[in-house]
């Protein structure tokens, strides 16, 4: 936490290395977030690259995030996506890619696990609301807090809460249905 708030003080200096080392830190999980949700990856580079201008914008005016840089950039990256979506008049749907950790090796091995997995994103794509299927993303996928969710978009804990249960129920009755 300390780190992370000595590099955004940096970074509000308009210091290149700090601005540097928050791109390294963040695009790559920005852009599979963001790949996630909108199934194209041309538009998930460019979500990315206007996430990063954002920043860069709101840091030159004074203004941008004080802490919790993380949320703030998937906060950022969320209504990005949202405003595209809306603009376009399409739906953002969620598609699986490969889920590769950082040491080069498939999250995935099994062909059982990779089965249940495929079967997981159809299920989050085909039976859920958006508001929840972001929810689930956000809280699951990518690992945030009730609080940070709500933050990134824009709802109180207990709305997240409730979105969280019902998305998880609709998963529970959808998947109970493919094993039957």
């Amino acid at each position: 936490m300390e780190s992370e708030l000595s590099l955004l003080d940096a970074a509000k200096n308009m210091n290149q290395e700090a601005l540097i080392k928050i791109f390294d830190l963040y695009s790559s999980a920005l852009y599979n977030y963001a790949l996630r949700i909108c199934n194209d990856p041309l538009e998930a580079d460019q979500v990315v690259g206007d996430v990063f201008a954002k920043l860069l914008d709101q840091l030159s005016a004074g203004n941008g995030p004080s802490t919790n840089l993380r949320s703030y950039l998937y906060e950022t990256t969320y209504h990005l996506i949202i405003d595209k979506a809306r603009y376009s008049r399409r739906e953002a749907p969620l598609e699986a890619i490969d889920f590769v950790r950082s040491d080069g090796h498939a999250a995935i091995t099994s062909f059982e696990d990779r089965l249940l997995f495929e079967a997981v994103i159809m299920a989050i794509k085909n039976q859920l609301t958006d508001d929840q299927r972001h929810v689930i993303i956000l809280r699951f996928l990518e690992g945030f807090s009730l609080r940070e969710t709500a933050t990134i978009i824009g709802k109180e804990v207990y709305n997240v809460k409730v979105i969280q249960n019902r998305g998880v129920a609709k998963l529970r009755k959808a998947l109970a249905t493919k094993v039957a």
